[in-house]
């Protein structure tokens, strides 16, 4: 049924054949308790397996006490993992899914907040993920960490695993010894290719013997066009292609970015699709007996099908596509692409989450670490139906209506305005951003096969609602932008001072063309995200003379959380915006603006024609009140409740959707 039939041919990997060419590749989900994966954990992994992914990567497990990065790694050198990894084996292998263990070492770059040890890198060279320094193995603490990987392989094959994959992307340990840029040895580990391959040769070699050769060996690596002074092209195929005469090696997966190079490793929306294709293509090129699997930004069907069948790689790995849509395999084999949530690039909940040592999540799919819970979009039809009216259609009125209508009961979605989405779908119209309208559409599809019945331009009154006669009740009418533009970081004002002056706009009216903007214009962004640097770069490339001003320490500082922040702060700066950090606007003229600095206290007049403000909005609570008032039941979702970040929303939706 698939138009994509490539995508879906089995393939070879040693002792094992793969149903497709899709792969659930490596990253961190960050689920252990204790260092041990428990039902979270299981759950996320079959989920996908049930969902159809032919071969599944579970997170990197740290070899090595100096190899710890996250609060949630498992439990290095320890054979009580075991049983615990054997649990999420079985019921993958239940679903005719080959599972294998990453295991990692990020060298020089390692984290001493969580290891308490110091990081061992070929040269003492400084990390790139932290300010500290490094410490320069000695030869024994290299055969040390050589073994420690055989005995992490050997675990994992006790545990059940198919395999596993050696981690050598963004410039961990293995391309830390390949890179004559990180590699200053002058002993047998340094100097020739040979010599600084040797450290991931005599790994290979020693799995191997250890495991045996049912045991597939897979290996993960990246490349950054932009720092082809740690690795170029040529570099990574002199290396691969010694891998590949020893015959040893049955995979590398092909990434992008690294520590130097970070906004690229989990790219968001601001770059472009498919970035580990031209390492994978360049790979096909040298590589005899080793498959090549392509990953980074291959987020949709249409893109894996093109990659294999262009023959730039034997297989796609989709990571955050089948975080979003666990699904994905599946609804293309069975022709549904249409079915498919498409991920939006946003990294919001993914490495978001990650970036703060929570455990993975999806603005879109907030199953995601939840599906030993609440299943993974696999809903229980309910026993007896309920009229359900949702007022409000933006993500959290969105997601409470297609989870209700799929589970069965009668659904009304009424929306005062003339789209879905509400103030998410003015995301959308901000630069880079169309996936975000793309799922707008997805849910227009989702309410007509499930037959919820939406209607426009129909605000309603407490009145309104009550006579609809709805067995439940849902507000989901949002926020709005304070009319006050009050700043947290002026806390003893009830407003911007000068409120009551002529052009000042909030960024929701400039993303609905609702703002009659002179030329040039401020942006003060209290928030430091996508609102604020969204609306800034909206104008921007307008054309518009825009400042921003934030009390932040630099321009997008919560967008760092998805390694965005400096590609739109990129953007802006070619765009000819100027910024103005720790900063806050103390008063407003209509004409001009008066810019304290927090630091010293010194004050900045500008000049501008407009006034766009991104602060905190305020729940609209008018239907709320009345309604409890009146005793009336109902349920309080997304911003109603209070604003807050999209995912909030959805997340909202998702869970009274399910408890209706």
């Amino acid at each position: 049924m698939t138009q994509y039939p490539g995508l879906f041919e089995p393939i070879t990997l040693r002792h094992k054949t793969l149903k497709n060419r899709i792969v659930f590749g490596a990253h961190t989900a960050n689920m252990s308790v204790d260092g041990l994966p428990g039902e979270r954990h299981r759950g996320y992994y079959e989920e996908r397996a049930i969902g159809g992914a032919a071969m599944i990567v579970v997170e990197p497990m740290p070899v090595h006490a100096t190899a710890v990065l996250t609060r949630g790694n498992f439990r290095h050198c320890d054979d009580s993992v075991i049983p615990h990894f054997q649990r999420i084996t079985d019921a993958v292998h239940q679903h005719d899914t080959v599972i294998l263990q990453q295991l990692y070492h990020v060298g020089q770059h390692g984290d001493s907040d969580l290891s308490f040890m110091p990081h061992w890198s070929p040269s003492g060279l400084p990390s790139y993920h932290d300010s500290d320094g490094s410490h320069a193995m000695h030869e024994d603490e290299i055969e040390e960490i050589i073994a420690s990987f055989s005995a992490a392989a050997s675990r994992c094959q006790q545990a059940g695993f198919d395999g596993v994959d050696l981690f050598a992307a963004y410039h961990s340990l293995f391309e830390q010894f390949w890179s004559p840029w990180s590699n200053k040895r002058d002993d047998r580990w340094g100097g020739s290719l040979e010599n600084r391959a040797r450290i991931s040769l005599d790994i290979v070699s020693s799995i191997r013997e250890t495991c045996g050769e049912d045991f597939i060996i897979g290996m993960s690596i990246a490349y950054s066009e932009s720092t082809p002074f740690v690795m170029a092209l040529e570099d990574f195929q002199a290396i691969v292609a010694l891998h590949d005469s020893t015959e040893q090696l049955d995979y590398v997966s092909c990434g992008s970015g690294n520590y130097v190079d970070y906004d690229k490793v989990m790219p968001t929306f601001v770059h472009g699709e498919k970035l580990g294709v031209p390492l994978a293509n360049a790979l096909k090129a040298v590589l005899k007996n080793t498959r090549v699997a392509a990953e980074s930004h291959v987020r949709t069907p249409e893109n894996a099908n093109y990659v294999v069948t262009s023959g730039d790689a034997d297989m796609v790995s989709i990571v955050r596509g089948q975080i979003a849509d666990p699904h994905l395999a599946n609804k293309t084999l069975e022709g549904r692409e249409d079915d498919i949530r498409g991920c939006i690039s946003c990294n919001q909940m993914c490495w978001g989450r990650r970036s703060r040592d929570y455990w993975v999540s999806c603005l879109i799919n907030p199953s995601a670490g939840r599906e030993f819970e609440w299943g993974g979009d696999r809903f229980v039809k309910v026993e007896q139906s309920k009229k359900v009216l949702v007022v409000g259609a933006g993500p959290a009125g969105m997601e409470v209506a297609r989870v209700a209508a799929e589970r069965g009961h009668d659904v009304t979605l009424v929306e005062a305005l003339g789209d879905l989405g509400g103030q998410f779908r003015l995301a959308g119209l901000a630069p880079r951003r169309g996936q975000i309208t793309e799922l707008m559409g997805w849910y227009l599809r989702q309410f007509e096969k499930l037959g919820v019945e939406v209607q426009y331009f129909t605000p309603m009154d407490e009145q309104d609602i009550i006579e609809f006669g709805a067995d439940e009740i849902v507000l989901a009418n949002g926020s709005m932008p304070d009319g006050l533009a009050r700043q947290r970081w002026l806390p003893t004002e009830d407003a911007i001072p000068g409120f009551e002056n002529d052009n000042i706009w909030s960024c929701e009216e400039v993303m609905r063309d609702q703002a009659d903007l002179g030329k040039s214009v401020i942006v003060l962004d209290e928030g430091g995200n996508w609102r604020g640097a969204g609306t800034a770069w909206h104008l921007a490339e307008k054309g518009f003379q825009v400042t921003v001003v934030t009390p932040d320490a630099h321009v997008g500082k919560e967008l760092s959380r998805t390694t965005a922040d400096f590609p739109v702060r990129s953007a802006l700066a070619k765009a000819g915006a100027k910024f103005m950090v720790d900063s806050v606007i103390t008063h407003w003229y209509g004409d001009r603006a008066d810019v304290r600095s927090m630091l010293d206290g010194t004050v900045t007049t500008i000049e501008v024609d407009s006034l766009v403000t991104a602060t905190t909005n305020m729940a609209s609570n008018d239907i709320e009140i009345a309604l409890h008032s009146k005793n009336i039941k109902f349920h309080l979702i997304g911003d109603a409740a209070a604003p807050r970040s999209a995912p909030y929303a959805f997340h909202d939706g998702r869970k009274v959707g399910l408890c209706i």
